[in-house]
């Protein structure tokens, strides 16, 4: 991805899995907040399952790392985040002044809302709940719920075997806090 969508900072914002420090080599990450925006679980044509995209929100705030891109190199990031397209924002990290980045969104004409033959994986929910614990503890993982749409999309329990590239070994604390999370938010696991 060059071009006129090529930031002349190296900086991204991620929302998701790459909260999760085990799951990328992204050394220089700081925990940060990003207006405007509310996750969303989608699917598209690009991949078998349902994973988080984000959407325009002016009344949203949601929680994630702001990430240098060393060298400026975005090849792999973009490769890693092939089914989505990067838009210009500005991060706030903590305790940082703010900081210009790129938030990767699914373009919304390819997007549609996850179902039985697209599923949320859990262990991809899993990775992704394990770094809104490590970074943000438990209350991260309720802002987590709370800025996301789209918990009436079915979840496939694949926790046993795990489908998810990047999946994560949970221990039975981390287990315990997606799985309440779940029944708070009333999810369908299939």
């Amino acid at each position: 991805m060059s071009g006129p969508n090529t930031p002349s900072a190296a900086h991204f914002f991620g929302y998701g899995s790459l909260v999760n420090r085990a799951t990328h080599s992204y050394p220089q990450a700081h925990p940060a907040h990003l207006k405007g925006w509310r996750r969303v679980w989608v699917h598209t044509a690009a991949r078998p399952v349902a994973y988080l995209s984000v959407m325009r929100d002016e009344n949203c705030t949601i929680a994630g790392l702001a990430a240098h891109v060393p060298g400026g190199d975005w090849a792999a990031l973009d490769e890693r985040e092939a089914a989505y397209a990067r838009h210009p924002a500005q991060a706030l990290p903590i305790g940082r002044a703010p900081l210009d980045v790129q938030v990767y969104a699914v373009p919304q004409a390819a997007a549609a809302l996850p179902q039985t033959a697209h599923p949320i994986l859990l262990s991809y929910l899993d990775a992704v709940v394990q770094g809104f614990l490590r970074e943000f503890g438990e209350e991260g993982v309720i802002g987590f719920f709370d800025t996301t749409a789209g918990w009436d999309a079915p979840i496939r329990n694949d926790r046993a075997a795990p489908l998810y590239p990047r999946a994560q070994r949970l221990n039975a604390f981390e287990i315990a806090c997606v799985d309440a999370a779940l029944a708070r938010c009333g999810a369908t696991l299939i």
